[in-house]
């Protein structure tokens, strides 16, 4: 094997893979943007050999087995497949979640010098899933050779996202954040999902509310996705439809209309119930549109509690963000 080529998105692997762009291409599609983070001994297990990490908590978990097995890898660790490449390239996406892995493993690479030697990081501002390999060929994204300076903003960033509090993170704004230049459009994407200052919503939430707000409007309207309305990619699919879950049950809405839930898997199988849910009219109560303009705060008629990196956030200790003065609001 000569290049590696590491991305976090499969869709964007098959894309890399399918225009002869690498001998191997692997895809890590841990979430990392909402919920709680891994253990401490989890997050040394990811990127270690496979030995008893449950399924899910090992990087090579999310390729198919029949490409790791072809390639000779399966149950490897990072380090150790570095050493037997020629090269290894990070494709990383610019969305929030892509970039979090991204410092993840230059983290978890920073003291193995002789695998870092091997990396280089494209620097991507499009969707690699949805160009075509013929295309993707062509394009050619500039690529940068792994420095010293690289590793040592991811490991503070990363040791910043897994912090108590979210103080380290909103401090990296005040940092040069240039050798890895999608990291500013993470931390604000971040912070922006806090609870805003006044409506209690963070702005995924928001703009599905605007997108509610006309009237009979079918849930998966306001999913984000390419070419779709609601352009936030911080979250993903499973992540989006427990957030209108949270906007739509709970003791007082803020959306009316949503015939089915919650939004599992369970729900997913049973054709009846997934199809009432499609199916669904949604609008805004009274309350949801005091909220969408700024006259009530969500936060205060409802519970709250959500991870948000290491920092667990409550209705008793929440952490808010200004959007119009770009601060942080501590709890009281």
């Amino acid at each position: 094997m000569t290049r590696l080529i590491v991305t976090t998105d499969s869709s964007a692997a098959g894309a890399i893979q399918g225009a002869g762009l690498g001998d191997l291409v692997l895809a890590i599609e841990r979430r990392l943007v909402l919920g709680p983070l891994p253990s401490d001994a989890e997050h040394r297990a990811f990127f270690s050999p496979r030995t008893t990490q449950a399924l899910g908590l090992h990087w090579l978990d999310h390729t198919p087995a029949w490409r790791l097995e072809g390639a000779g890898v399966r149950g490897r660790g990072l380090v150790d497949l570095l050493s037997e490449c020629d090269t290894a390239e990070l494709w990383m996406g610019s969305e929030p979640n892509a970039q979090l892995i991204l410092l993840w493993l230059l983290d978890h690479c920073s003291t193995e010098k002789a695998a870092v030697s091997k990396l280089s990081i494209r620097h991507l501002d499009f969707a690699v899933g949805d160009v075509a390999p013929e295309q993707l060929v062509k394009l050619n994204p500039p690529i940068g050779k792994l420095a010293e300076d690289h590793l040592e903003l991811a490991g503070r960033a990363w040791c910043a996202y897994c912090g108590p509090t979210l103080q380290a993170w909103f401090n990296l704004l005040e940092a040069d954040l240039s050798p890895l230049p999608q990291l500013e459009h993470c931390v604000v994407d971040l912070l922006e999902e806090l609870p805003n200052v006044t409506s209690g919503l963070g702005t995924t939430e928001t703009r599905m509310l605007q997108l509610i707000a006309p009237g009979e409007v079918q849930p998966f309207h306001v999913f984000p996705g390419h070419q779709k309305p609601n352009d936030r990619r911080v979250y993903d699919y499973w992540e989006v439809g427990a957030l209108l879950d949270g906007l739509a049950r709970c003791p007082v809405p803020a959306v009316a209309g949503l015939e089915e839930g919650p939004f599992t898997l369970d729900m997913h199988d049973d054709a009846r119930r997934f199809a009432q849910y499609k199916q669904s009219l949604m609008s805004l109560t009274d309350f949801g549109m005091a909220v969408l303009t700024g006259e009530e705060d969500f936060r205060r008629h409802n519970p709250f509690r959500r991870w948000w990196g290491g920092t667990l956030l409550t209705s008793e200790r929440l952490w808010r963000w200004d959007a119009e003065h770009r601060a942080l609001i501590a709890p009281d």
